[in-house]
């Protein structure tokens, strides 16, 4: 099990595994080949086919930036939210063009313009490999448990990319705590240009007040295109329905949803309340005030700030919802008595009592353990004491040069040879970068380090000597030619050359806390990581030898289909209605900011039909990662795109509601009218309707 890094991030969008008791109503986010076929047929009367299933597989893209997206046209146009690519936007801009703000618009395919550093996945293929890798750790533990992990991993996503890591991405991943491993097989995309995207100001209408919320009014959408060799490439696809969904039409959404905790147990949960959230919380907080002093001094620092302003209200957001989550005592009540009985099944019988141990109590112990050591680990190596995307080259460089020394199966798993060409493509993109905020980002972060772990700590004085955290910041940043990536191109392809510049003030400090900040690393891993993911696995052997395989697993950022209906909801208030659209969205606008329409809209409103549909909710159970899911028919045609939650959803990475649980969606209708009607983007939309060029 990997815990969520809560904290890291740096220009752009935010980007577990347990198992489950069985499911009810519209509850899952199923595996492909795991589905609840007679729930579905029982209550909807409709099994998806095999032709269905593999054309909503082909057309489901992961997006990488932590969303998912969709291919909607043989020449490899992909829809997904306008702020699953924040980053990608903000390093397109200029100081003269702010490409969040006004929106990009490419008339041809000539005014397609790439993503510095955005790639699109494409499952081609999964296979079970649960039996190599258990027989790999079978009777390990601690750091030769965790060394066998990476080896077996490594060696079949080796074997899976067969040679070719630029054009395949191979993952193994954990499923049902480890009950199951799988081999997932990605195309990979890295030539991604972006074919439009609309204002900030009607992609986010309604700001932070309207977040998590509905009614919203929102056309939350990005329209990029996959091309290979130059070309468009040419895919499987999502036929673009024309037509608004109904009022309680069965539909699916196809998406990665990141993570979820449902299947955690009850001490995994409260350590997640108390050593993640809550001081994820006060970070983020202390963080949005930095950003918002910033922003005060000009309008260049307002347009840096603003990508992770948004990125971090969204986020406060979420954590808050979380929290109130894991402080509802109820819901915690029944984890706790499902949990119970689970034990109290282990312990009464004496063969399984020997087989499964206690579980419970070491995964208790470990997050006993996690609460010492979490702080130092958080702060060196999940980059809360470093936000500065100079130093993350840094890093990387220093990292990249020792790691490829090694055996491929003992290197750190983000450098292995499959892993390699995205970390390449990252570097080596020509992305801006403005010393001013590297200046604060650094400043604030290594401020944060010091008051972390103490002024007399021996890392802090050796990484400070006698210069303030914003001294340090300045002369790194000053000081350093990382950021250019003809520079960085070099210090890549010959590692020795790292050496040669080893005075380059950045690399210096990067170097100065790696030893400690693996340490900490791998501190986390010897005595929490492997802990959990051991004990988790002999919890997810009893459940499946007590209920059977009747579940789903907690989501792990890999394809999963979810089922449900277009329905709204019932408050204390009143029924919350299922659609919204043109008519509500100008009663709602006030003029001023979040509720500001773009000129453009205001313009438009005479040639609108005030009556298209515009948003809509669904019981689909989706959570963060699924931003940018397709919205299917029964017909595998595409009705929507997934944007958001509403706010009960916030508690869907521990549990599912279906009375309030809802996913908020873009309806096609609405796409339709605003490209042809308001942008004058009449192609994209016949390309939409058509399938093609």
């Amino acid at each position: 099990m990997q815990r969520r890094d809560l904290g890291r991030f740096l220009f752009g969008a935010f980007g577990a595994a347990g198992v489950l008791a069985p499911a009810w109503g519209e509850e899952g986010m199923w595996t492909f080949d795991n589905l609840p076929v007679k729930e579905m047929q029982s209550a909807y009367h409709y099994t998806p086919s095999a032709d269905w299933l593999a054309q909503v597989q082909q057309a489901a893209v992961r997006v990488g930036s932590g969303c998912s997206g969709a291919l909607v046209s043989a020449d490899g146009l992909v829809l997904t939210n306008q702020h699953c690519i924040d980053e990608c936007l903000a390093e397109l801009a200029t100081p003269k063009q702010d490409y969040t703000v006004d929106g990009f618009y490419a008339q041809s395919r000539e005014q397609e313009t790439r993503c510095p550093d955005l790639e699109i996945d494409q499952l081609v293929e999964s296979a079970d490999v649960t039996t190599q890798v258990q027989d790999a750790l079978k009777g390990l533990d601690g750091e030769r448990y965790f060394s066998a992990l990476r080896f077996i991993t490594s060696k079949l996503e080796s074997d899976c990319v067969d040679g070719d890591a630029r054009t395949w991405s191979c993952e193994v991943t954990g499923l049902y705590h480890g009950g199951r491993y799988a081999l997932y097989k990605y195309r990979r995309y890295r030539d991604v240009r972006l074919v439009f995207t609309p204002e900030s100001g009607i992609a986010n209408f309604g700001g932070d007040p309207d977040n998590f919320n509905f009614p919203r009014y929102c056309l939350d959408l990005a329209v990029l295109r996959v091309y290979q060799r130059d070309k468009p490439a040419h895919t499987g696809y999502l036929p673009f329905r024309t037509n608004e969904p109904e009022d309680g039409e069965l539909v699916f959404t196809a998406g990665n949803p990141g993570s979820t905790e449902r299947g955690w147990t009850l001490a995994e949960l409260k350590s997640l309340r108390d050593d993640d959230i809550v001081p994820t919380l006060l970070y983020y907080s202390e963080l949005r005030g930095v950003l918002e002093q910033f922003a005060k001094e000009g309008k260049e620092q307002q347009r840096l700030a603003f990508a992770n302003l948004s990125d971090i209200e969204n986020a406060i957001k979420d954590y808050q919802g979380e929290l109130e989550a894991l402080q509802d005592q109820s819901q915690l009540d029944k984890k706790a008595a499902d949990e119970a009985a689970l034990r109290d099944w282990v312990m009464a019988d004496p063969g399984r009592r020997a087989h499964y141990g206690d579980p419970w109590a070491a995964i208790a112990t470990a997050e006993a353990a996690y609460h010492d050591l979490v702080l130092r680990y958080r702060m060196l190596e999940q980059a809360w004491g470093f936000q500065s995307r100079l130093f993350d080259y840094a890093r990387t460089l220093i990292r990249a040069a020792a790691e490829r020394d090694k055996p491929n199966g003992r290197r750190l798993p983000e450098y292995r040879d499959s892993n390699l060409p995205a970390v390449e493509s990252s570097m080596l993109a020509v992305t801006p970068s403005s010393p001013d905020y590297e200046e604060l980002m650094l400043g604030w972060s290594l401020t944060r380090l010091r008051a972390a772990l103490g002024a007399d700590d021996p890392l802090v004085r050796r990484v400070l000597g006698r210069r303030s955290p914003e001294q340090l910041a300045r002369a790194a940043v000053e000081g350093t030619h990382l950021d250019s990536a003809g520079l960085r191109k070099q210090l890549w392809e010959n590692e020795q050359n790292i050496i040669d510049i080893a005075a380059d003030p950045m690399i210096a400090l990067a170097r100065a806390v790696d030893t400690e900040a693996r340490a900490a690393r791998q501190a986390y891993e010897e005595k929490v990581q492997t802990v959990l993911r051991q004990q988790g696995e002999l919890i997810a052997q009893a459940r499946f030898a007590r209920d059977g395989a009747a579940s789903y697993p907690d989501a792990t950022f890999t394809l999963r289909l979810s089922y449900g209906q277009v329905r709204g909801w019932q408050e204390p208030e009143g029924p919350v209605p299922t659609f919204t659209d043109f008519s509500g969205l100008y009663v709602r606008a006030t003029g001023s900011a979040p509720f500001q329409l773009p000129q453009r809209w205001l313009d438009a409103r005479p040639k609108l039909d005030l009556k298209t549909p515009f948003n809509y909710v669904t019981t689909n159970d989706i959570v963060g990662g699924n931003s940018g899911s397709p919205v299917i028919d029964r017909d595998g045609k595409l009705v929507g795109l997934v944007f958001d939650g509403n706010i009960h959803s916030l508690g869907g990475d521990f549990w599912y509601d279906a009375r309030s649980n809802r996913a908020v969606a873009l309806d096609n209708t609405a796409i339709l009218a605003a490209l042809r009607k308001i942008y004058g983007m009449p192609q994209l939309a016949d390309e939409l309707v058509n399938g093609h060029l």
